[in-house]
């Protein structure tokens, strides 16, 4: 018996022939001349992983709308001609045997910002290349600039805009379509009673503000084909007192949301935390935020995947062994290490193969 990082997962019609994927990280690194527009800075980061081993990548978060970018520099698709970029990785990584996954995304407030890796901080004024946010009312994120509020007129076209893109990333060829709905941008916005005071359909409660995630999820659904699996990442909990139960009442709504997610065909919930409220106390360490995970699971019939500081072979298999997620998701352990899924292949004694162009390398070589 495979150790269980090693194990398939089967999502509807798909076996993912191992449960250690590939985060979403953002890049920053389109040019601002072609906004949207993946470089071979993205053919070269995500095919690093997929020669490493990686059975599942999924892409940064990819905007959906022009303004829906975090930076000038993110990826997007929300057009065609944005598609053959990402045909290209996605071809790559396939020929390589792994599979690859797109995260969609709407930055709202959080938009218009400079890189974190930029001479600059904060957000980008017009003449730099900047734009006017928006987000579910007009309050800032921290010293960010101050958003335009959506009228209640403009919040459908937020979902069709995802669907789109959704219908793009199934002709691009992408295995798994992800949904951002955490880490304070535009859909965790909306679900949250820190950030959401809207008094429309789209506020008020917990139903009010949990309607544009169950729109775009219903939308995204129809407009990719039975076989595709939708993945939904969350944010837990925004670690803030600030709201009616803290810390746990954050926790039993994203529970309650997930229950509806997995009754609107969502296949899998990626569960993290944070991104509402600009400086958090948070007690970051390993596998920090697995226990949200694992509450999510118990509840929830559907997989359910964590992230968070999981870096060891040892560590992410324990996690799995234990039933507290059924994936787990790598980020800066993977940036570290691309060959990652190789050493933790050596570490539990699994043979996983090589590429054949490394065909000649061994463990007794390598580890």
């Amino acid at each position: 018996m495979p150790p269980m990082i090693f194990s398939p997962l089967t999502l509807r019609s798909l076996e993912v022939p191992g449960r250690a994927w590939v985060s979403p990280m953002c890049q920053y690194s389109c040019r601002p001349s072609e906004p949207g527009f993946v470089t071979d800075w993205h053919l070269a980061h995500l095919m690093s992983f997929a020669v490493g081993g990686a059975p599942l990548i999924l892409t940064e978060a990819t905007a959906v709308s022009r303004d829906g970018r975090i930076s000038p520099w993110d990826a997007g698709l929300w057009e065609d001609q944005q598609m053959r970029g990402w045909q290209r990785i996605v071809e790559q990584v396939h020929q390589v045997g792994s599979l690859i996954g797109v995260q969609l995304a709407h930055a709202g407030r959080k938009g218009s910002t400079y890189a974190p890796f930029h001479e600059r901080s904060g957000s980008v004024p017009r003449d730099d290349g900047g734009w006017r946010a928006v987000g579910a009312g007009e309050q800032a994120f921290g010293s960010y600039a101050a958003p335009r509020g959506l009228r209640t007129e403009e919040v459908p076209e937020i979902v069709h805009a995802f669907a789109r893109s959704a219908a793009r990333a199934v002709r691009v060829g992408f295995d798994v379509v992800e949904v951002h709905a955490a880490h304070g941008y535009l859909l965790h916005q909306f679900l949250s009673p820190l950030v959401n005071d809207r008094s429309d359909r789209y506020g008020g409660d917990d139903v009010g503000r949990a309607r544009l995630v169950l729109e775009v999820v219903d939308a995204v659904r129809a407009a990719i084909p039975d076989r595709v699996p939708l993945l939904v990442r969350v944010s837990a909990t925004d670690w803030s007192d600030e709201v009616e139960g803290g810390i746990e009442g954050d926790v039993e709504r994203t529970v309650q949301l997930c229950r509806e997610l997995g009754r609107r065909g969502v296949d899998l919930i990626d569960v993290s935390s944070g991104g509402n409220v600009p400086a958090p106390t948070i007690p970051v360490g390993p596998g920090y935020q697995t226990r949200f995970a694992e509450r999510v699971r118990e509840t929830v019939e559907v997989p359910v995947s964590t992230v968070g500081m999981i870096t060891g072979a040892r560590q992410a298999e324990g996690v799995l062994r234990a039933g507290k997620a059924d994936a787990v998701m790598l980020a800066r352990a993977a940036l570290a290490d691309p060959h990652w899924w190789h050493r933790a292949a050596h570490q539990l004694g699994h043979a996983l193969p090589w590429p054949p162009q490394y065909a000649r390398i061994t463990d007794r070589h390598v580890f």
